[in-house]
């Protein structure tokens, strides 16, 4: 008689135990905040799948493309961990060497913001896989709609002091037979420090598959009026790439002894 008391003392002890477990609802999982790639929700894993998987990505170190601009060729050089970057032209080379984003440009052509141009390209060819870095979270989001079609969709965000300007917002919609990255939108906060709820789009719809993985072959800006995608506005093209497993010296990202650390204005 004592151990069947002791049985049944027992069982109820952890039925109780087991009736206080908190219960996640869909939607609390829907939008659990993750930084890791390991434990990114299941529609992001899907997207590095179609495009050849984060792991064959992360297994690479430097990449190499040209954007073939008619009188100033751009050849950008990325390493894939630390983000050292050279950008070289004809008339100017800029470049970061992990402390220092550094401007080359004796004949006074550079036109841009190095700081606010470092990475940029990089990082909008790199879709999807730079949206496996450590430091972002994401949420599933309404579909994208256009000319018909439904796309599903992830909102990205930054954790604070992740990258140049970590109050930017990015939304990866993808095709829900392929799970092929399809549009990105994407908005800038770097001048005014204050996040914005102005996207800017592009069009993910050229793909080249380069030592296994699918990269783009282009990109395409597409005009926008209230909130609604338009029309084709630009496409920018990418020759040349090159991934590799192999690591740049440092001095290849080192500062030339003409250049000048460049200082971030207003």
């Amino acid at each position: 008689m004592n151990k069947i008391l002791s049985v049944l003392v027992v069982l109820l002890f952890f039925g109780c135990k087991e009736s206080t477990k908190k219960v996640v609802t869909k939607e609390e999982k829907k939008n659990l905040i993750q930084d890791e790639v390991g434990h990114v929700i299941k529609p992001l894993e899907k997207v590095f799948e179609a495009h050849g998987g984060i792991n064959l990505w992360k297994n690479h170190r430097t990449i190499t493309f040209t954007l073939p601009k008619s009188d100033n060729p751009e050849i950008h050089t990325i390493d894939l961990r630390t983000r050292k970057e050279k950008i070289k032209t004809n008339n100017w080379t800029t470049g970061f060497n992990g402390q220092d984003i550094w401007l080359l440009d004796e004949n006074d052509s550079y036109k841009g913001d190095p700081i606010f141009y470092h990475n940029l390209m990089f990082y909008f060819y790199s879709m999807p896989f730079v949206l496996g870095d450590k430091g972002i979270n994401y949420a599933e989001i309404e579909n994208l709609e256009f000319e018909g079609k439904s796309y599903p969709g992830i909102a990205i965000s930054f954790d604070d002091g992740i990258g140049v300007s970590s109050k930017d917002e990015y939304r990866l919609y993808y095709n829900p037979k392929t799970h092929q990255m399809a549009w990105l939108g994407y908005t800038v906060s770097y001048r005014s420090g204050e996040k914005s709820d102005n996207f800017n789009w592009i069009s993910y719809n050229d793909w080249n598959e380069i030592s296994g993985l699918l990269l783009p072959n282009s990109i395409t800006w597409y005009a926008n009026e209230n909130g609604m995608i338009t029309e084709p506005r630009k496409t920018v093209f990418f020759e040349d790439v090159k991934i590799s497993k192999e690591v740049n010296s440092s001095e290849y990202y080192s500062m030339p002894e003409n250049a000048k650390v460049v200082k971030r204005t207003k």
